[in-house]
């Protein structure tokens, strides 16, 4: 494979793409050789297929170049931006960073309708390239992009807009302020109501940053528990799934659905297998219920819920049993911790295209283990008891899912302030919450700063976080129906009979 020099790529990618020699017809005729400026790619047709809405258009058309065995792409895209397209296409990660190289990727993507590839940069959108691929994504008209980079700007620090008012076009500040942006949001743990009993403590707040206070949004339903329960945003929705009531710790099998655009909850069937204090993560248009607890046994069985049909199915199992597993999701790519005693902490990948775990690191710490993990860009910030199993005094370390790399924060977080199990990261910022304070952290190379407080929650117990977009204009009141009470869909009260299933390990 030839290089080139300076800002164009010079390369044959016949090599890198090939598994048999030259000399085989057969395998040749599902090959194309792709000229880009002055330089040529011997690329699988199957692959350009599938990955670009041009070629695939192209070689279903019956027009004479899509028999060809030699194409020429003329302007439009350059060969650099053609070679990260291959790349990304082809499963692997490519460091974009240059300026240069971010505008002809984002060209690619749109000439030759790449949609990997714009997911890719989606998925990269930071403080560093957000103000370039905004104004890139709006010249080549790719919305997708466009929308991510807007909302990122949305969310953004105070720094980063005012960079944005001085070089970024009117309208497409214009765009970005029109956008919602997400608000941290917490939730106090409860067990099931009683229809009689209205319970003031059953509410959802979230922060509102202007005044520095919780404000109210919406309260629980009657039948739904946060206690051991398993809560998550999938595509700007709240899940609340499963939980317990009673001193018994009988599991609750319904779950619940806020929409903030409706202000309106929706009841859900619960996991096929009954748990309980067990990791529940939104991705990709699913969420994903991970070990937990049953009858008092750790289990294993890991399940996916299509939010689309409304189906809970079976997935592989967890590598081992785990209850209440920090987790995170860092460039699309979700990760699981897991813990074996007394001193080393599992990260384990689930790849969902091929329904697997694989193991990407370890972290060994002296009776130590991970109990709260969130991302920031390809980052996984890992926080982890003290010494002597010190609760308040937290240590984090940080893995870099690109380098593969350790490094630990210096200092200690104390986590009776900034209550570090609740952090939440929007932007480079980190907000965490107790009933004392709100805390937001500016994320340094070096560890997380202290950038403000506010008031903290104002009900006591354990605490539920997450981020939500509202609408501009605040907090929905749901509509009432014809008997005055809020639309809502709900399932058959079960509460008193639950039906008790084996285990699966």
């Amino acid at each position: 494979m030839e290089l080139l020099e300076g800002p164009r790529v010079n390369v044959d990618m016949h090599a890198e793409n090939a598994t048999l020699g030259p000399e085989d017809g057969e395998h040749r005729a599902g090959w194309v050789r792709v000229r880009v400026e002055e330089s040529w790619f011997t690329v699988e047709r199957g692959l350009l297929a599938r990955c670009s809405d041009y070629f695939c258009a192209l070689f279903q058309s019956g027009m004479r170049e899509s028999l060809q065995e030699e194409l020429h792409l003329k302007g439009g895209v350059h060969a650099r931006g053609f070679l990260i397209a291959l790349s990304v296409c082809r499963g692997e990660i490519p460091t974009l960073s240059d300026p240069d190289e971010l505008t002809e990727a984002v060209e690619c993507a749109a000439f030759l309708q790449v949609g990997c590839l714009v997911q890719y940069l989606c998925d990269i959108i930071d403080s560093d390239n957000c103000l370039l691929l905004y104004y890139v994504a709006s010249v080549f008209g790719v919305h997708k992009l466009l929308h991510s980079a807007a909302l990122f700007l949305c969310d953004a620090s105070d720094g980063l807009k005012e960079v944005a008012e001085k070089t970024v076009p009117e309208e497409l500040l214009r765009y970005s302020q029109s956008l919602s942006p997400s608000v941290y949001v917490a939730i106090g743990t409860h067990s099931p109501s009683m229809e009689l009993l209205h319970d003031s403590f059953r509410v959802v707040c979230y922060l509102d940053e202007k005044e520095g206070e919780w404000k109210h949004l919406t309260n629980l339903p009657t039948l739904c528990s946060t206690s051991m329960a398993g809560v998550a945003v999938l595509e700007n929705r709240l899940y609340i799934v499963g939980g317990v009531y009673g001193y018994g710790k009988d599991t609750v099998n319904s779950s619940f659905c806020y929409n903030p655009d409706s202000g309106v909850w929706t009841a859900l069937p619960g996991p096929q297998q009954p748990r309980y204090d067990f990791t529940l993560l939104g991705h990709e248009g699913r969420l994903y219920a991970i070990g937990g607890e049953f009858q008092k046994r750790i289990i294993s069985t890991a399940e996916s819920y299509d939010a689309e049909k409304g189906e809970w199915t079976f997935i592989h199992h967890a590598p081992r049993p785990v209850a209440s597993a920090a987790c995170a999701v860092a460039r699309r790519r979700m990760f699981v911790c897991f813990w074996k005693p007394p001193d080393t902490t599992d990260i384990y990948e689930y790849v969902p295209l091929k329904d697997e775990w694989k193991l990407a690191t370890t972290m060994i710490r002296r009776q130590s283990y991970g109990h709260c993990m969130v991302a920031h860009r390809d980052n996984l910030y890992v926080m982890r008891n003290g010494p002597s199993d010190d609760f308040l005094r937290c240590l984090m370390d940080c893995y870099n899912i690109t380098t593969g790399q350790w490094t630990a924060l210096t200092g200690q977080y104390i986590n009776s302030k900034g209550a570090l199990f609740t952090a939440m990261i929007r932007g480079d910022s980190v907000f965490t919450v107790k009933h004392m304070l709100t805390l937001e952290y500016a994320i340094a190379g070096d560890g997380w700063k202290p950038r403000r407080q506010m008031k903290g929650f104002p009900k006591s117990g354990s605490l539920w976080t997450c981020l939500l977009r509202l609408p501009k204009t605040g907090p929905v009141i749901p509509q009432l129906d014809p008997d005055g009470k809020e639309e809502e869909m709900s399932l058959p009260d079960t509460s008193e009979g639950f039906v008790a299933a084996t285990p699966q390990l």
